[in-house]
């Protein structure tokens, strides 16, 4: 009977040990905060996606090309190539609030800015405005995700980040839908009168926000414990710790790495999003608005990647996941550029599925281990995102003679994201 007992508790005593080894997604303290910045995720999912549909409207509003209507990724994304480190440097001098709010409030500045745009019928001036808008989306960008990373312990950063990226997701699928619905809708197909009005309340909104959030107590923040753990970690390294620790940001390879993966992934996304509508209208002869609601559906299916990515990451290494959807990313643009009919369509439908954890995944792999660095390295990773600058233009070039041949310029980007994956994110 002893023996039995025995036995009994040396079996249970490695199940209690891997409960006690897997750590909390946050703390109670944190839950108010966390709930804020998740909000972020959302708010500039929805002003990403409300981009791709602006593509579309300018095409048929202010008589433009493919290749020049990309022009409104390149404003919205080259912002962050700008905004990326100026952002880091007022987050590590200022805080994480104020880096929240100086990022709402340039976001609301931009949305105004669509009023005279939309008076004047200018492409240029509301290049303009989505580029300060854009800058407030980099702020916004540049914090939230640091910020998510201390709202508890670091190994459970992943999962936090894949959590908030799905409320992203949401924002994407709202982005998508009310583009389709107050811009691409017939009665308001050839006008900027509903662009005009949408972007004032979105703004009005935004203000709204900021001013709640200036209100909202922040509390001790647990990144005041992972400097006191890299003090203690120095304390007790070996020579070659030491080495590693006192080395420049740029000295550790795998955050350099997530710069790169990171550029190509929001590369790839921006070309898939900006001609996602455009595939719609001409390869499947949907209408406009049509072609939008099928693009806030295959947002679901991104923002649902996205929780099931983060359950999934307590099962699997983040980074072979990572991998995996990289390759099936691959998978899906061959088929679409075949024009293959409805099989074409769903392959383009489901690239947004696999792409869910490809941008937090990327960010949190880049910034593991960096201890104090975390601030400084968001900023770089966030400047990887001036990616969607540069792809949309050379797919539209493409596009400008078939959109799904174009389809085939993503497959580089999701190589070199399957070799970060399995090889370049790996810590040395």
């Amino acid at each position: 009977m002893s023996v039995t007992t025995t036995t009994s508790s040396f079996n249970n005593q490695p199940g209690k040990l891997i409960q006690q080894k897997r750590p909390p997604f946050t703390e109670k303290r944190y839950v108010l905060t966390l709930a804020f910045v998740v909000s972020l995720f959302m708010l500039w999912g929805i002003a990403i996606t409300m981009g791709d549909v602006l593509n579309r409207h300018f095409q048929h509003v202010l008589g433009i090309s493919k290749s020049r209507s990309a022009l409104v990724q390149f404003s919205m994304f080259g912002a962050y190539a700008v905004m990326g480190i100026p952002a880091g440097l007022f987050m590590k001098k200022f805080g994480y609030k104020s880096g929240v709010l100086l990022g709402l409030l340039l976001y609301a500045f931009g949305a105004f800015l669509f009023i005279p745009a939309a008076d004047a019928q200018s492409f240029t001036f509301f290049r303009i405005a989505l580029f300060i808008l854009a800058c407030g989306l980099a702020t916004m960008e540049t914090v939230a995700h640091p910020f998510m990373s201390v709202l508890g312990p670091q190994d459970s950063s992943p999962q936090r980040l894949n959590f908030a990226q799905g409320f992203n997701g949401l924002g994407g699928v709202a982005g998508s839908a009310m583009g389709g619905y107050f811009i691409l809708r017939s009665i308001h197909s050839n006008d900027l009168e509903s662009v005009k009005i949408l972007y004032a309340a979105i703004g009005s909104l935004l203000v709204m926000i900021a001013a709640a959030f200036y209100f909202l107590k922040i509390p001790l923040l647990s990144e005041a414990d992972d400097a006191v753990a890299e003090v203690e970690s120095l304390a007790v390294a070996t020579a070659p710790e030491k080495l590693m620790h006192t080395k420049g940001l740029f000295k550790y390879k795998h955050f350099k790495w997530a710069i790169a993966a990171q550029f190509f992934n929001v590369a790839a996304q921006g070309g898939t999003w900006a001609f996602f509508i455009n595939y719609g209208v001409e390869k499947m002869g949907f209408s406009g608005e049509k072609a939008a609601y099928f693009f806030s559906f295959s947002m679901l299916l991104k923002m649902t990647g996205r929780f099931a990515g983060a359950y999934l990451m307590r099962f699997i290494d983040p980074g072979k996941l990572l991998g995996i959807f990289a390759l099936c990313n691959v998978l899906m643009c061959l088929i679409v550029a075949q024009s293959f009919g409805l099989i074409s369509f769903i392959a383009l439908i489901m690239l947004n599925f696999f792409f869910s954890i490809m941008y937090p995944t990327i960010y949190s792999l880049g910034l593991k281990d960096l201890g104090p660095h975390k601030q400084q390295a968001s900023s770089f990773i966030v400047m990887g995102v001036a990616g969607g600058a540069v792809f949309p233009p050379l797919m539209g070039l493409v596009a400008n003679h078939d959109i799904a041949t174009a389809y085939y310029l993503p497959i580089i980007c999701y190589a070199f994201i399957f070799l970060f994956a399995f090889k370049l994110s790996k810590l040395r």
